[in-house]
Order: C-alpha cells, then sequence, then structure tokens
C-alpha cells in the first residue's frame, strides 16, 4: 500500500489538519476505479436519509441537516470498515 497525505480543507474558517492515509487503489491506473468499487461495495451509511457516493478511489458522506447529530456516527463506522478492510487484505496477504 501506498502512503498519500490527504489534502485540507477549510471548514468555518479554518483548517483542517493534514492526514497521512494508506492508499490501497493503485492511482492513475485502468483498474483502480473498478478495484474501489468492488472493495467498497459493502461500504454504506448507517443514518436512514444519510448516503454515500463513491467515485473511483472517493467517497463522501452526504448528510441533510436534519440528520446533522449522526456526522460522527457515521465517520466512526467508515473507520471501522476501514480499519476492518485494511485487516482482511493484511490477513490474506500474508
Amino acid at each position: 500500500m501506498a502512503t498519500r497525505t490527504v489534502p485540507s480543507t477549510l471548514v468555518r474558517c479554518q483548517m483542517s489538519t493534514l492526514h497521512e492515509i494508506l492508499a490501497s487503489i493503485i492511482q492513475a491506473s485502468a483498474i483502480g476505479p473498478a478495484s474501489y468499487v468492488i472493495t467498497a461495495a459493502d461500504l454504506c451509511s448507517i443514518t436512514p436519509g444519510n448516503s454515500l457516493c463513491k467515485y473511483a478511489d472517493d467517497t463522501y458522506i452526504i448528510i441533510p441537516a436534519a440528520n446533522v447529530h449522526s456526522r460522527v456516527t457515521e465517520i466512526d463506522n467508515m473507520a471501522a470498515w476501514t480499519v476492518s478492510t485494511i485487516s482482511t487484505a493484511t490477513a490474506k496477504s500474508v
């Protein structure tokens, strides 16, 4: 897996911090987007009314104002999915 840096995001006049991530999708390849679609097929939002949009190797959580209270739960769900997916991939490669 390659290490990438996630770009900063401006939210309410504050810049987010940079974080390094492990990229399991091969960048700039023809198979990268298809690989991500297969890998992320089981990643879903958990709050009714929220949705995930996935394209190539990007995932966006769409949370309407009525569900603003669920944002931490959704991010925690994505984090747990990521750990589980990386653990599974690591176990299969050993």
